[in-house]
């Protein structure tokens, strides 16, 4: 690792004191002088780590930590308990209800990932359910979920083939449940390559829930998506760092791991989150791995993480502020491999559905979108121009 470290300096006392509860660390009294409580409740939120904090608190002296403190923690570790308990019966009903219509199904995240990777669902919070699918059955898991009372968000538009690789799931609510579910068919969103659902349900392993089996990613596999997830996101939520720091504790076959790392072109952040995790969580990490991963390229990507833990990032929360924005941006496009730039770049000389809505054609004439893209462009952003003029 050589001396490169973490530029960590304006990262919020507040959630240094969260990592050094999360690894068990000793912390003096003195030290939680002028701390920012009402800050430390708001980290743990956004960072989704209070369910995990929750029992470490408890080990403390009653009198440690203010009571007020513990009793916001132990409410919302309950709730989240309670939400735990609801999405892991409707994880086994609709998994019960793929069986029967012979879909294969594998679950991404939600209660089978608390299970597999800190032996509790109670100890790490999922907003919805995520499963993958093979895009063959995409049309039959929408007549079924449907019919499960589910309805579709229809966000993109599917006018052109580009949704199959722009885009990577649908997204359904249940309004009665309260349940969101996303269905992928992919397990990052295009251009890039990664292994095809076939070969993920051959590597898949298993949990049990009541004696119900669930399927999850190989731990090869989940780990490969879990970086490109959290990277994508800019490590904004220390909680896909902790799936990270746990599975990493886990029997993974780093050989092939890094194989794949190689294969995917995902080796970059791949090493990111590795240094991350070792550099903010302790993570251990053998020699073998430091070898093939710790390049200063995924060492520097790892300092540029540490913006969006100086800051509390919510990149659902549009529109985001122009510093964030343009960070966010220029960090994004940091993180692909020159072929990845390559394919990124040339993704938009591929027809867009506003294309569509400038021109309509038939579908037999669909083709000619392809020659006439940058005029298309030109005219959106004439017509876009004009708008903000008459606008100001």
């Amino acid at each position: 690792m050589g001396t490169f470290t973490l530029n960590t300096e304006k990262i919020p006392k507040e959630l240094v004191i969260i990592l050094s509860i999360i690894k068990d660390e000793k912390i003096e009294k003195d030290w939680l002088k002028d701390t920012d409580w009402k800050l430390f409740i708001q980290l743990l939120i956004h960072h989704r780590l209070y369910p995990l904090i929750y029992p470490k608190l408890n080990e403390y002296d009653k009198n440690f930590f203010p009571s007020h403190i513990l009793q916001l923690i132990s409410y919302k570790y309950r709730l989240n308990t309670i939400e735990m308990l609801k999405l892991s019966g409707e994880m086994t009903e609709l998994d019960g209800l793929f069986n029967e219509n012979k879909i294969k199904t594998i679950f991404l995240k939600g209660p089978a990932l608390a299970l597999e990777l800190y032996g509790e669902i109670s100890l790490r919070t999922s907003g919805d359910l995520d499963i993958l699918v093979s895009i063959d059955h995409l049309e039959i898991v929408n007549d079924l979920l449907c019919k499960a009372g589910y309805n579709k968000d229809e966000y993109f538009s599917t006018t052109l083939d580009d949704w199959k690789w722009r885009h990577h799931h649908l997204t359904y609510l249940h309004p009665e449940k309260q349940i969101k579910l996303e269905v992928h068919w992919r397990l990052n969103p295009g251009p890039s390559e990664e292994p095809s659902f076939k070969e993920l349900w051959e590597r898949r392993e298993k949990v049990s829930f009541s004696g119900h089996k669930i399927y999850l990613l190989g731990k090869e596999d989940l780990f490969l998506f879990l970086v490109t997830h959290g990277a994508r996101h800019g490590w904004s939520r220390l909680r896909w760092l902790v799936d990270i720091h746990k599975l990493m504790n886990k029997d993974v076959d780093w050989i092939s791991l890094i194989k794949k790392l190689k294969k995917y072109d995902f080796m970059k952040i791949g090493g990111q989150s590795i240094f991350l995790a070792n550099q903010l969580l302790d993570t251990s990490v053998d020699e073998y791995i430091i070898k093939e991963t710790f390049c200063d390229r995924s060492k520097k990507l790892a300092n540029e993480a540490v913006f969006y833990l100086e800051r509390m990032i919510n990149l659902h929360s549009e529109p985001l502020p122009a510093e964030v924005s343009n960070f966010h941006k220029k960090h994004m496009f940091h993180l692909l491999t020159l072929r990845q730039k390559i394919l990124f770049v040339l993704s938009f000389l591929y027809p867009y559905p506003e294309d569509v809505d400038v021109l309509p054609l038939p579908k037999k004439l669909h083709f000619l979108y392809f020659p006439l893209r940058p005029f298309l462009w030109g005219w959106r952003r004439i017509k876009g121009l004009r708008k903000q003029a008459i606008s100001n």
